[in-house]
């Protein structure tokens, strides 16, 4: 398996999942070689991470989202180093099909070996009970995506 440089999250919006990722990613500390960070597919304008979201990470003691802004995935955000992983399938097929020689494409559920791939859950607009049901089922599968990426780093 090959050694990322960077690990980029990808939603749609990059407000609630994506950044959510990142930041229970960064808080589970990987590699301080390795930069982790979120896009989304549809960034109008710079906005702050959903309410919701933050209250969740603070809630688990990840404050380091303060002050973050949305921001859209470009082409040059992507390179043969850098592992993009999407919270859908839908997502990573507009990848796939928008943007040039993306190698390292998955979605999340896939790369974290989840028994079968599943999109990650939109909490958008729920309530904060399914903020934080999201929250934990990114940090499931994000466990298994740090100890995976920890194997290959040799960093057992």
């Amino acid at each position: 398996m090959r050694r990322f440089d960077k690990v980029l999250f990808v939603g749609t919006d990059n407000t609630a999942r994506s950044p959510m990722a990142e930041a229970i990613c960064k808080n589970m500390v990987l590699d301080e070689t390795v930069q982790i960070s979120s896009r989304g597919l549809v960034v109008l304008f710079p906005e702050p991470i959903n309410p919701k979201t933050e209250v969740v990470l603070i809630n688990h003691g990840i404050t380091t989202m303060e002050g973050r802004q949305a921001r859209q995935l470009e082409q040059q955000d992507m390179d043969e180093q850098t592992l993009v992983l999407t919270m859908t399938t839908e997502q990573r097929d507009k990848i796939l099909r928008d943007y040039q020689m993306v190698t390292s494409i998955y979605t999340l559920s896939d790369y974290a070996e989840e028994m079968t791939e599943v999109d990650v859950m939109d909490p958008y607009g729920g309530t904060l009970v399914e903020y934080e049901e999201c929250f934990n089922e990114l940090s499931r599968m994000i466990k298994k995506l740090v100890i995976k990426l920890r194997k290959t780093y040799g960093l057992q």
